[in-house]
């Protein structure tokens, strides 16, 4: 929280105290789990796991907890028919039946963003208060509000709760597999491009824009970005950067209350392409790989734009006012768009950070062909119509 104050020394204290939570980062984080629960005055617990996160922190949550004679039950989430563990109807029912007959006071997420979107939208739905005990530093949603949830085969943001305690066991994140800490860092790249177009939006479709919490986001993001190596790495001061970079981006969306500061068109491919591959019976790709490549193909896209007199090819139906205002307030602010398009790294630069972790730069390497690239940066903006980005202003407002 102190890092939090730093970056935005003008936040007062009412508003840190709305995102005020028990963070325990350290090694062996995870056996003082039990003494919060304990001093919580804990009766039942459920933990919440799949196969490979419970032999990771599920057991030892398990174990601890049964020592100071707490109830619990341990719910593994069932894989789909590809395999995969999702955050969709069937695995958010599979916890609420669990709930609605073991009735416990708190549930314990143990795992990556995955088990945290599940935790999070059955313990608001079931009205109970729930734990993060992240097993890799891959995503920056463990304390997020926001629950991406799969409906129907399409992907779904849902408000839900954050967590009440994060334990960050860097003994558990520092053994992550090097493509999960890869992810973790591509999630982070992707700030580059998502605080841009909450810029843009702000700018030019007059959506709620706070400088405090961009500040906070992009001094976490400036701090992944100079640890690159011990990342890399997975030395522990580097792991310590990346998780607590990824808590910090939660705790501004958090301070804003919606995720603009860290998901923009990148984020909008991404969640296009896992659509995408639901609908192909496709195995999942890891969530921060697609943004980090998905951020590559964005920044491309936009330092092209502008470059190139994108701003004189508008085209609007003279009866859509909306339309007509937006087009207005790009010519009136286009020197300033393009002064922020000039703080994204170009393509090359993120490239050469992303293949340092070990993460994947090109569309390719994830299986999505030029096709599939191509449709989604041409639809991939009706993912979130609630967001105004550049992306979808070049799809909507130009031949």
């Amino acid at each position: 929280m102190s890092r939090i104050k730093q970056a935005a020394p003008e936040l007062d204290e009412s508003a840190l105290k709305a995102i005020e939570m028990d963070l325990v980062i350290e090694n062996e984080a995870i056996y003082k789990v039990a003494a919060y629960l304990e001093k919580k005055i804990v009766h039942k617990v459920i933990i919440v796991a799949d196969d490979i996160t419970y032999e990771i922190a599920g057991r030892t949550l398990e174990e601890t907890i049964d020592r100071v004679g707490i109830a619990n039950r341990v719910t593994i989430i069932k894989p789909n028919s590809q395999g995969d563990v999702i955050a969709d109807e069937a695995s958010i029912i599979q916890l609420i039946i669990d709930i609605q007959q073991f009735t416990p006071d708190i549930i314990i997420a143990a795992g990556s963003g995955t088990i945290h979107d599940i935790s999070r939208y059955a313990a608001y739905t079931t009205g109970i208060p729930f734990v993060s005990v992240p097993t890799a530093p891959s995503v920056d949603g463990f304390n997020s509000k926001g629950a991406p949830i799969i409906l129907r085969g399409e992907k779904k943001t849902i408000q839900a709760i954050g967590p009440d305690a994060i334990f960050a066991d860097l003994s558990i994140l520092t053994q992550a597999p090097r493509a999960m800490v890869a992810a973790g860092f591509g999630d982070m790249i992707g700030k580059y491009t998502s605080l841009f177009d909450w810029k843009f939006g702000s700018i030019v479709a007059g959506e709620p824009y706070s400088v405090a919490v961009a500040d906070i986001t992009r001094n976490a993001l400036q701090s992944c970005v100079e640890q690159v190596e011990r990342i890399a790495e997975r030395q522990e001061d580097g792991i310590r950067t990346l998780i607590s970079s990824l808590i910090e981006s939660g705790l501004a969306m958090l301070l804003f209350g919606q995720s603009h500061s860290a998901s923009g068109a990148e984020h909008h491919l991404s969640h296009y392409w896992e659509m995408e591959y639901i609908r192909l019976g496709k195995r999942q790709l890891l969530h921060g790989a697609k943004v980090g490549v998905a951020c590559i193909q964005i920044s491309r896209l936009y330092h092209q734009l502008a470059a190139s007199p994108f701003a004189e090819e508008f085209s609007a139906d003279a009866t859509d006012k909306i339309q007509v205002e937006r087009i207005a307030a790009i010519h009136a602010h286009w020197e300033e768009i393009q002064q922020e398009v000039a703080n994204i790294p170009d393509a090359e630069v993120l490239a050469s950070l992303l293949h340092q972790v070990g993460g994947p730069i090109e569309p390719t390497e994830l299986g999505i062909e030029q096709e599939l690239l191509d449709l989604s940066l041409r639809e991939a903006h009706h993912v979130r119509m609630n967001r105004f980005t550049l992306l979808r202003a070049r799809n909507e407002l130009t031949n």
